[in-house]
């Protein structure tokens, strides 16, 4: 493969699940903060925005992780442990793009851009959680959420209580689908010593994912409920719990496999809840 062709894999544009796990919150807050009628330049930003943040992010991973991928039979083909990329070019990836992906809000609100700053920082920092932190999947859940405070601030240009439920909400939401994800590493990360929420959490890992994707339904239901959202959005809430209902019946042997089709699934879950949203505000 040629350079361009790693640098694609190393930021991982042929799996896109990141960027609709990342997108779906956002989505929500714009359409939240802004009465069901975004600015479609906001939302032209805020997308592409999500591309560029979530691309850097599995750089700066795969250079963090540059020396565990290659015992995990998922990651060792991964280009900078393959030795294919120096480590210093997944750096330089993850640079160039955070430059454009802030370049995007530079027209914003000075609000948005401080907590771009936040936003950037904490996306960096992940990668190490998993060296120390019991449950990293909660860090990586305020990382993948941050796009909802930012969405307030750039519509709003100030980031209300309900915006922060509903990072709360995204977090649980996060524990969720990535503990369904470390299921799939799980004898790995073992031997490597690693930290994640599958091995903390052990025997009871299914019944608090489920709980998380309770908890997740119930706090954007009553931020929802909140902002005056009704019968189309408690149907999308619906059907995104029949997302995790299903998703239970994928993980409950526990087998890789299964796991990593929950994972890949929870892409509907959050569509379901986006579709819900728009459709109330469209339909009122």
């Amino acid at each position: 493969m040629n350079r361009l062709q790693l640098y694609f894999r190393l930021i991982r544009l042929h799996k896109p699940i990141g960027i609709l796990l990342l997108l779906w919150p956002t989505l929500w807050a714009l359409w939240m903060a802004s009465d069901g009628k975004p600015d479609w330049t906001l939302v032209a930003i805020f997308t592409l925005g999500t591309v560029l943040m979530r691309s850097a992010g599995c750089a700066v991973n795969d250079y963090a992780d540059r020396d565990f991928d290659k015992h995990v039979q998922r990651t060792v083909d991964r280009p900078i442990t393959s030795g294919k990329i120096k480590p210093y070019e997944a750096l330089l990836v993850a640079l160039v793009l955070t430059l454009l992906a802030f370049a995007l809000i530079w027209p914003l609100n000075t609000l948005t851009k401080q907590l771009s700053i936040a936003a950037v920082i904490i996306a960096a920092t992940y990668p190490y959680f998993k060296r120390f932190f019991a449950i990293p999947q909660a860090y990586l859940g305020i990382a993948f959420g941050f796009g909802i405070p930012m969405g307030f601030a750039a519509v709003q240009n100030t980031v209300p209580a309900a915006a922060w439920w509903l990072l709360v909400a995204n977090v649980f939401w996060s524990v969720a689908y990535d503990t369904e994800y470390a299921m799939v590493d799980r004898e790995d990360d073992l031997k490597l010593g690693m930290k994640t929420s599958a091995i903390t959490f052990g025997r009871y890992d299914v019944a608090i994912i489920m709980f998380c994707y309770a908890m997740t339904l119930g706090i954007i239901g009553v931020v929802g409920w909140q902002f005056g959202l009704r019968i189309w959005f408690v149907a999308g809430l619906l059907l995104a719990a029949v997302c995790a209902v299903y998703h239970y019946t994928l993980i409950r042997s526990r087998e890789r496999a299964g796991c990593f089709a929950a994972f890949n699934h929870n892409n509907w879950l959050g569509g379901a809840i986006f579709g819900g949203v728009a459709l109330d505000y469209l339909l009122r």
